[in-house]
């Protein structure tokens, strides 16, 4: 049996979550925004429950937190929800970085063709952006400033924090992707000074199809995001259509249960990646890591098997198990991964680079031993 390790791609359902979906699927069947009737007021108790689960996890106000379809709708009601406002205030110059998540450069993108300016920043080859290279890219006319807290690619964290507390001072909008830190870092990211941040459910062994966008108020008021799409005022009319209230409840179990066991989980998952390193350091083989580890979750590896097809790896492990060469939404396409090439790091290397992620429930011993068998056919392939 493969042992499962792209958790950056997806993780699996956590059964406790699971099973509470599967009550509320068959005994809260009502439209959580039917007020006409008690099966409406169940699904609605349902819902709101699982907001104050979310904003007890990221301790925000429960009225700041709105459920979407996951991060990539997140990203982009958050950015491209500013529209109007950007126009009528004329502050159309966005900030982001070369490794965001497609969700967030191709949004920002799109906005450029639309008459908007985009300045991209590249980190350097620890994988880490520059708080100094965001900030003085700030002008008078600066809309927004998008960084992400954890790269999916490589497990670097962001100066986020940092960059959080300066742009305060300068009315600045700075939107956040937790994606893979939301529930994990949990201390970290309840520090950041954000107006805007976005994070799926199924990242932290929640459900797929639902996630949520965080909008901070400042003087009791939201920041200036408006609907990109149109149908109804569901969450306030920032994200319109039925709420899926068995999809919401999971995504708030998982919050609650994230916030009871995240000091456990950041542990069990650091033992793990200590003892991956130990076998590293014991093989034959050269290596590297891409991305400096003094910056990185403990969850997540990015390697370079010197001289070694990932490619042809993956394909002759995974039987064994289960890793990856890039983020699940690039997969297909078979291009160097742009996050990479971002760094600075040569084509020959991304082409033997593998991105290896567990979680709290990986079984530790099963890791390493298929992880054992991953260095022994990497030998062979030398």
């Amino acid at each position: 049996m493969s042992v499962y390790l792209d958790y950056n791609a997806t993780a699996p359902i956590d059964e406790r979550v699971l099973d509470f979906m599967i009550d509320v699927y068959k005994n809260d069947i009502g439209n959580a925004d039917s007020r006409t009737h008690n099966f409406g007021e169940k699904a609605r108790n349902v819902v709101e429950t699982a907001r104050k689960q979310v904003a007890s996890l990221l301790q925000v106000n429960s009225d700041e937190v709105f459920f979407t379809s996951g991060a990539t709708e997140s990203n982009n009601i958050a950015i491209q929800g500013l529209r109007e406002y950007a126009e009528k205030n004329n502050k159309k110059h966005i900030i982001t970085t070369s490794i965001e998540h497609k969700a967030v450069l191709e949004t920002v993108k799109h906005l450029e063709k639309e008459g908007f300016e985009v300045d991209i920043v590249s980190p350097d080859i620890s994988g880490r952006i520059s708080a100094e290279e965001i900030l003085t890219k700030v002008k008078d006319n600066t809309l927004l400033v998008s960084v992400m807290h954890v790269n999916n690619e490589t497990g670097i964290i962001q100066p986020v924090e940092e960059i959080g507390e300066k742009l305060q001072e300068r009315n600045v909008l700075f939107h956040v992707d937790a994606t893979q830190s939301c529930g994990k870092l949990v201390e970290e990211v309840r520090k950041i000074k954000y107006n805007m941040l976005s994070f799926s459910a199924h990242k932290l062994m929640g459900p797929q199809g639902i996630g949520v966008l965080i909008l901070r108020k400042k003087a009791y008021k939201l920041p200036p995001v408006k609907n990109i799409l149109y149908g109804g005022q569901q969450e306030h009319g920032i994200r319109p259509g039925t709420i899926p209230v068995a999809l919401v409840a999971g995504c708030g179990k998982a919050c609650e249960i994230a916030q009871n066991e995240y000091k456990r989980n950041y542990e069990h998952t650091q033992a793990i990646k200590i003892e991956i390193l130990k076998l590293l350091k014991d093989s034959d083989l050269q290596y590297h890591f891409n991305g400096d580890q003094e910056f990185c979750v403990p969850s997540t590896l990015n390697l370079c098997i010197e001289g070694v097809s990932s490619e042809a790896l993956m394909i002759s492990t995974k039987q064994f198990c289960s890793v990856s060469n890039g983020s699940a939404c690039t997969s297909k396409s078979y291009a160097p991964s742009y996050v990479l090439m971002a760094m600075g790091i040569a084509e020959e290397e991304i082409e033997s680079s593998i991105r290896i992620s567990w979680g709290p429930d990986t079984d530790k011993e099963e890791t390493l031993c298929s992880f054992k068998e991953l260095l022994c056919i990497a030998k062979q392939m030398k």
